[in-house]
Formats: structure tokens, C-alpha cells, sequence
């Protein structure tokens, strides 16, 4: 049993882990195969299940590219094999396996997320705050809205200087995002709204002399 695990090890090589790689809408992405020079290797890069997007045959040095939904954005490295993904969209995140055929067969996974590109953050005062029948109005206090719309896999937060004052999350639901915080009129604080993901941000500073003003 040992000897035959032994063979099995031998001819199909390692595995490995699922490497994450994480990229923004619109951008390149590079998934390396980890070989310096190709020889007599031949490479199958799969996504998804069974969908079979590149081929390379190095010995009688032929490619192949399956575009499919990736519509002319793949690119193969003649040296490395390496796929490289140009203008990449969300239709395109998940896993992409690759075979490397030689000696022995190795696969490696990747898991490609792609995320959005965001948006500005929008702040505005509340427009209840200054009806005559509402219960936020005040002369003391100003009430704000810092909101983003139709976002996903984001957090939005408030920050007074560098410290965090509150956040609200969405994971894959595309949603619109609001965010409410209450300052004084007579403030010299700095506030700044902040939409997130793993790659990238968007700022939005509060200009409380424009925004805030007594309600009349």
C-alpha cells in the first residue's frame, strides 16, 4: 500500500493549497505558474469547473486560447506560461486551475476575487432635521448622512481625525449604503467619510461650515 501511495506521489506531483488573488474591476491580473522556462511541459489552464480557456503545447510550441466569455482579454506567457487576465470584470472572479503536464502532473488553484471599482462617498445633512415637526432639530447639533449606492463587498465608516467613530459592512448584496453622525456647528474637528474594500478606498472630507448651518 505504502509503495503504491509511493507511485501515485510520484506521478501526480503536488497540489498545493488555493492561492487568493484579489484584483479591481477593469485591471490586469497576472495567475504565475511558477516555471521559469517551459520545456516539454504542457499547460492546461481551466475556470470554473471543466472550462477549458488556455492550452499550451510546448514541444511543437502551439497555444490555444478558448475564449468564451473572456472575449480576447487572455494572454500567455510563451516563456512561463503564466495567463494573464487584461480588463478583467466580475463575471470573470472564482477559481482557475492549472495543469502543468510533464514528467510528472502538478495542478495549481487560484481563487480570483474581483471587486468593484468604488464610488465617492456622498455626505449630506439631514433633510429632516430642520422640518418644523421633527424631533432632530436643534440649535447645538448638526445632523449628517454619508452615503454610497449600489455597492458590494464594502465597509463604510466615519472617522474624526485618524480615529474610526462607527462602520456598517455589506458583503455580496449591491445595496446603497447610508451612515449617520451628529457633530456640533462650532466644531474645528476634522471628520472624513471612508468607503473600503481589500484593495482599494474612497475619501470624502466634511466641510462643516458649508453643510452645517443653524436651522433658521
Amino acid at each position: 500500500m505504502g509503495f503504491l501511495f509511493a507511485l501515485l506521489t510520484c506521478a501526480f506531483g503536488g497540489t498545493g493549497g488555493v492561492k487568493s488573488v484579489s484584483v479591481m474591476e477593469g485591471d490586469s491580473v497576472t495567475l504565475n505558474t511558477g516555471l521559469s522556462n517551459m520545456q516539454d511541459h504542457i499547460l492546461m489552464w481551466k475556470y470554473g469547473p471543466q472550462t477549458l480557456v488556455a492550452e499550451i503545447i510546448k514541444r511543437a510550441n502551439l497555444s490555444f486560447m478558448y475564449d468564451g466569455k473572456f472575449r480576447d482579454k487572455l494572454l500567455v506567457d510563451n516563456q512561463t506560461g503564466s495567463l494573464t487576465i487584461t480588463n478583467i470584470s466580475i463575471t470573470q472572479s472564482g477559481l482557475y486551475r492549472l495543469q502543468i503536464i510533464s514528467r510528472q502532473i502538478t495542478v495549481k488553484r487560484f481563487n480570483v476575487t474581483v471587486y468593484e471599482l468604488l464610488p465617492i462617498p456622498s455626505i449630506s445633512r439631514d433633510s429632516l432635521q430642520c422640518s418644523p415637526s421633527s424631533s432632530l432639530s436643534s440649535n447645538h447639533s448638526c445632523s449628517l448622512l454619508c452615503s454610497a449606492v449600489n455597492v458590494s463587498a464594502v465597509t463604510l465608516s466615519w472617522y474624526k481625525g485618524n480615529s474610526l467613530l462607527s462602520s456598517i459592512s455589506v458583503s455580496d448584496l449591491s445595496i446603497s449604503l447610508s451612515l449617520p453622525l451628529e457633530v456640533e456647528y462650532q466644531e474645528n474637528n476634522i471628520y472624513s467619510c471612508v468607503i473600503n474594500n481589500p484593495i482599494t478606498n474612497q475619501t470624502t472630507h466634511l466641510d462643516i461650515t458649508q453643510l452645517c448651518q443653524p436651522c433658521a
